[in-house]
């Protein structure tokens, strides 16, 4: 019954569905069909219209670039000729510096202070002459005269470095690199000199617990540390300095010996050799000299040619009027001619000298930002690349000495051996150890060194010693160095004593991650530089640099530097000796990940900025890095308040600029994509100042106008030195 009703179910279903005919599925697939083209139809038309809308889109945006690339040509020799009386202000300032230099000759001159001329290389000579003639000077009073000393040498290092290149001859520079030189070993000569004096007297001042002498003497640039072995107690082998954590452990073979240890820590460097100043600017500035020079002899030959013609037709056309108006038309038109001739002659001569000056300038400050094409040259084995590093907080001259005779009273005399030789060094390990067995007799030198006050150093620094030889620093012969931060002391052992310094990466603050340069009141900037350890903030007003603060980990460091105003090499040179340098050399890059841009645009860009700065804030941007090396990006913003805080929420303008022409972008900060489109309703400018003239104040750009020439050349040459735009 069951399959039945199963077969009876199943017959009625199949009567109740239709079968389809061929005719309605061709049917079907008919309509499906059009229905399909239809569809395809009104994608391809709609695809065409928005193909259409954007093709004049492009056209319409084309149209209106040409038309703002053709605006912007038609205006450039204007804008141009505006920037080039702007800048001006950079010979202006040059000429000052040059009267600041003559007046500093002439105020030398006229002090008559006995101190010599260390430009002039007959005085120095004879200064360096009569001190190599005075003996017998204490230590102390070495020290004393160590002032002038080194002050000469700091007078000749910064007419090296603030000279410009086209006002050194090479024989200038030969010579005060050589005067440099004698009064470093002059210096050096005098203390061991002045030690050996205080060593001859050891035993009259010797301790009386140990019965050894020790004697420390400070100074704000030289510190000495001096201990005599008297005793020669072979148990005596650990030297510690009375209220200093400095001092050795020797073994065996010296703590019997007749010997002496000495730490003199010069707080300067007077070991590695200096650098020398680039002289391919010279030859550049030279043969724009000698055109000039033609140009103006030129130009005063015609100008001469030209009134002497005047004169002689005048003096033809008037012979025909009285004899004794001829006389006095003569007169004066002898005067006239003459002296309108000299005034125009000088005042083309000027123009020409501003011009030479102004070119000179410009070729000086794109040489400090050219990047070298190649290291300086090979190094050996363990040697220190001091492109690559940096020595901080002097040299400590490690020295064992042999203990010279020492005086005895004799009678109420002091009866005192000098030798011939003077003051010699004891060598450790001896050259020949053939009767010794050399590890276990002579092993390495315990050392322990205090850390300059002033120095801050940002990861633990390594420890070079001097090769003689080799004339560099190198790191073997140094083992189980021990750096404490807290207590800033360093410990080492060292297989032979000798001059060893502490050294840093020189770029350990390299790339910045931001940056900002804002006005403060009239005539002063604050530049702020942040790099991943530090927050560095100066101040900058006319011709001087001045270290705000410092932040490290985001609390206020206290500097020997802060609150002192210097000059802009001054203040850089200081600023590197402390630790805190953000001073790219020509050869950072081969140790940087840099942001390389043209060293021509980056240094348009530092010029037309510095011209703003009075008025205008600038900052660093993550869209520096997008563009392309031809192109730098920055924020920019008008800035007239005089508070010294920072603007919270400022708006910026982004902008980009490819040294001869400035673009407003339309995206900012926090956009999600980089590009390079105009903002709406924004022009082409041909220079960085008419293009903030778009979107500032009157007042702004008025600031602008009668800023000092002085404080626009201070931040340019801080920009250049500093180089925002490619390390950050």
């Amino acid at each position: 019954m069951a399959w039945r009703l199963q077969w009876t179910i199943l017959q009625k279903s199949g009567r109740k569905k239709k079968k389809i005919t061929k005719a309605e599925r061709l049917k079907q697939l008919q309509e499906e069909e059009e229905r399909r083209q239809k569809e395809e139809e009104e994608a391809r038309a709609k695809y065409e219209k928005e193909e259409m809308e954007k093709l004049e889109i492009q056209r319409i945006e084309k149209e209106k670039w040409q038309q703002l690339e053709a605006k912007d040509l038609e205006r450039r020799n204007e804008e141009l000729e505006e920037l080039y009386l702007l800048e001006g202000c950079f010979p202006e300032a040059e000429k000052r510096k040059q009267h600041i230099r003559l007046l500093s000759q002439w105020k030398h001159y006229i002090e008559c202070d006995g101190s010599p001329d260390p430009s002039a290389s007959q005085e120095i000579n004879t200064f360096i002459s009569l001190w190599k003639e005075e003996t017998n000077e204490t230590f102390e009073e070495v020290i004393a005269k160590s002032k002038l000393v080194l002050h000469l040498i700091e007078k000749l290092k910064l007419i090296l470095l603030e000279m410009p290149s086209y006002d050194l001859q090479d024989k200038n520079i030969i010579q005060y690199h050589g005067s440099i030189l004698e009064l470093q070993e002059l210096l050096h000569f005098k203390f061991n000199m002045a030690t050996e004096i205080l060593l001859r007297e050891a035993s009259t001042i010797a301790d009386l617990d140990s019965g050894n002498m020790e004697r420390v003497i400070q100074d704000e640039n030289v510190t000495l540390y001096v201990w005599a072995n008297l005793k020669k107690n072979p148990r005596y082998r650990s030297v510690r300095f009375s209220e200093t954590q400095i001092g050795f452990e020797i073994p065996r073979i010296l703590a019997t010996s007749d010997i002496a240890l000495r730490v003199l820590h010069t707080h300067y460097d007077h070991v590695t050799p200096l650098l020398t100043v680039p002289t391919l600017l010279q030859k550049h500035s030279s043969a724009v000299t000698h055109t000039v020079k033609d140009e103006v002899k030129s130009i005063e030959a015609a100008l001469s040619k030209e009134f002497q013609e005047e004169y002689k037709h005048r003096k033809s056309d008037s012979h025909s009027i009285h004899e004794e108006e001829i006389k006095d038309e003569e007169q004066v038109d002898t005067e006239v001619p003459t002296s309108f001739v000299q005034e125009e002659s000088e005042a083309t001569k000027y123009e020409l000298e501003m011009k030479l000056l102004s070119e000179n300038v410009s070729a000086a400050q794109l040489l400090l930002i050219e990047n070298a094409p190649e290291k300086p040259r090979l190094l050996e084995d363990n040697e220190v690349d001091m492109c690559q590093f940096t020595a901080l907080g002097g040299v400590y001259h490690l020295d064992i000495l042999e203990l010279p005779p020492q005086c005895k009273s004799v009678k109420g005399w002091m009866i005192m051996e000098i030798l011939k030789e003077g003051l010699q060094k004891y060598i450790y390990p001896p050259v020949t150890t053939e009767d010794f067995e050399t590890e276990s007799a002579f092993p390495p030198i315990g050392v322990m060194l205090e850390i300059h006050e002033n120095v801050i150093f940002f990861e633990d620094p390594m420890v070079a010693r001097w090769d003689a030889e080799g004339k560099h620093w190198k790191t073997d012969g140094i083992s189980n160095v021990v750096y404490e931060s807290e207590e800033r002391l360093i410990s080492f052992s060292l297989e032979s004593l000798g001059p060893v310094t502490l050294i840093q990466d020189t770029h350990i603050h390299m790339p910045y991650q931001s940056w900002e340069l804002r006005p403060l009141n009239v005539d002063k900037v604050l530049l702020t530089v942040t790099t991943v350890f530090t927050e560095i903030q100066i101040q900058i007003k006319e011709d001087l640099c001045l270290l705000a603060s410092v932040k490290l980990n985001n609390k206020k460091h206290s500097s020997i530097l802060e609150g002192k105003w210097m000059t802009p090499i001054s203040f850089i040179i200081a600023l590197k000796e402390t630790g805190l340098n953000i001073f790219p050399t020509e050869h950072s890059h081969f140790y940087v990940a840099v942001n390389y841009k043209i060293p021509l645009v980056e240094m348009k860009a530092y010029r037309q900025m510095a011209l703003l700065c009075s008025a205008f804030a600038f900052g660093w941007s993550k869209w520096n890095i997008k563009c392309d090396s031809k192109k730098v990006i920055f924020k920019v913003r008008e800035h007239l308040t005089k508070e010294e805080e920072p603007i919270q929420n400022p708006n910026w303008a982004l902008l980009m600029f490819s040294g001869d022409r400035a673009q407003r972008l339309k995206i900012d900060e926090y956009s999600e994509a980089f590009s390079e489109a105009l903002k709406e309703e924004t022009e082409f400018h041909s220079t960085l100042y008419h293009m903030v003239k778009d979107f500032a104040s009157e007042e702004a750009m008025e600031k602008i106008r009668s800023s000092s020439c002085q404080l626009v050349d201070s931040v340019c040459r801080m920009l250049l030195s500093i180089r925002l735009l490619s390390y950050s």
